[in-house]
């Protein structure tokens, strides 16, 4: 019997060694910018080129699939979730079409389709005027703008009062947001809650508690999140309640959402596994590996949905470091070797330039560890990041990169239909 052969997008080294190691024979799409050399060794085949170009990718994977049939399409990547529902939808294949990844894709749209059905109903317009904004935010008291794509709290700003609008409006213009979209600010307790999908039963791994510090950028996420049982249950029923009306039906989810004193609302919602590590989180707490179940489901005919059952508690906190050139890192060593510790990334040495952090990307470093609760984790995840020292000088000013160049750093176009 042949082993499934399945379309990946995206797949780094770590994800598709995953695959590899279940028998899947693995085609991977790639961008050349982004790609690295370590990937080769899982594939059976690769393809480097701009597999958000709509016209190749359809035509590349079309006569690769007329050939040797793709069982699936999967993806982890952000850049990937919209191509890859186009293509189930243009080759007949599982998994979810295009309405639902664009859906999930667009905030906006998103955002429209809940509060059409009522599910957790939060004011929101599009781009607008200087003056709608102003009166949109006098209205509602405060307000976030973003852009209607992208992950990484990138192009997200909160307005909390009208005194805050024409340097908001500003930064719009200078920033190169584009097109967006203002909501009502909520406020409550952040949270995510990570699901998998099969045959449209959606089961809760995990809710992750998120420390944002009262910004956009999370500082620091724990799983499971400190909440009792029936916020718990809540929030879990109302996020499988927010992907049944999108249509999900398979695969990883990262919904993130605010607690509010009104019940769960939804920040947004992805089908793929969050970032910042919240995928190895969730596999310390709970034992179940998030990156590894849609490969799983694609090489097991008779494939079940683990039932997720809590063993410990796991946090990662992210370190705060000053903007300016670098001028000493210490303590790497020692915090490495601390109790608990099961990742540490220190991405910055002497002479670098730390530039203000404007997304997720911009963070130089975390550190990760697991401990038997979540409370306690968080203690000590917060006790080995402060013993990591960072520090900076300043620099003269520079001109801030635009939305632009931080996309063109990160290899992606938000809307490849644009």
């Amino acid at each position: 019997m042949a082993h499934p052969h399945i379309l990946v997008l995206a797949g780094n080294a770590r994800i598709l060694e995953k695959a590899a190691n279940l028998g899947l024979r693995v085609t991977n799409f790639e961008k050349p910018g982004t790609f690295d050399p370590q990937v080769a060794q899982y594939c059976s085949g690769l393809h480097l080129f701009d597999f958000q170009d709509l016209r190749l990718v359809t035509e590349l994977a079309r006569t690769l699939h007329s050939v040797d049939p793709f069982s699936r399409i999967i993806t982890h990547s952000e850049t990937g979730q919209v191509i890859s529902g186009h293509l189930n939808t243009t080759l007949g294949l599982p998994g979810n079409g295009l309405e639902v990844t664009r859906t999930l894709h667009n905030k906006l749209a998103l955002r429209e389709l809940l509060n059409e059905k009522g599910l957790g109903p939060v004011p929101a317009a599009r781009r607008t005027t200087r003056e709608d904004l102003r009166a949109f935010v006098g209205e509602h008291g405060s307000a976030v703008v973003k852009p209607l794509m992208g992950s990484g709290s990138l192009g997200v700003r909160k307005v909390r009062s009208v005194d805050e609008v024409s340097e908001i409006w500003e930064w719009i213009g200078s920033y190169g947001v584009g097109d967006f979209m203002i909501e009502a600010l909520l406020t409550g307790e952040e949270l995510s809650v990570e699901t998998f999908s099969h045959a449209g039963r959606h089961t809760v791994v995990a809710v992750t508690g998120k420390d944002t510090k009262d910004g956009v950028i999370e500082q620091g996420h724990v799983v499971p999140a400190p909440l009792g049982e029936r916020d718990t249950t809540a929030v879990g029923e109302f996020t499988c309640a927010v992907l049944d009306a999108v249509g999900l039906v398979d695969g990883v989810a990262h919904t993130e959402i605010m607690l509010t004193e009104r019940g769960p609302r939804v920040i947004e919602s992805h089908s793929r596994a969050g970032g910042d590590r919240i995928s190895k989180l969730v596999e310390l707490a709970t034992g179940i590996d998030l990156e590894a179940l849609p490969f799983r489901m694609a090489a097991d005919p008779g494939f079940t949905a683990p039932v997720p059952r809590l063993r410990g508690g796991a946090a990662v906190q992210f370190l705060d470091v000053a903007p300016g050139r670098i001028a000493e890192v210490s303590g790497v060593d020692s915090a490495r070797a601390a109790d608990g510790v099961v990742e540490l990334s220190v991405r910055a040495e002497v002479g670098d330039v730390v530039r203000p952090v404007q997304w997720s990307d911009d963070r130089v470093g975390y550190v990760l560890v697991e401990a038997p609760t979540g409370a306690e984790a968080v203690r000590r995840v917060r006790e080995v990041s402060e013993s990591i020292v960072v520090r900076t000088t300043p620099v003269a000013d520079e001109s801030a990169p635009t939305m632009g160049d931080v996309l063109a750093e990160a290899h992606e176009e938000l809307d490849p239909f644009a």
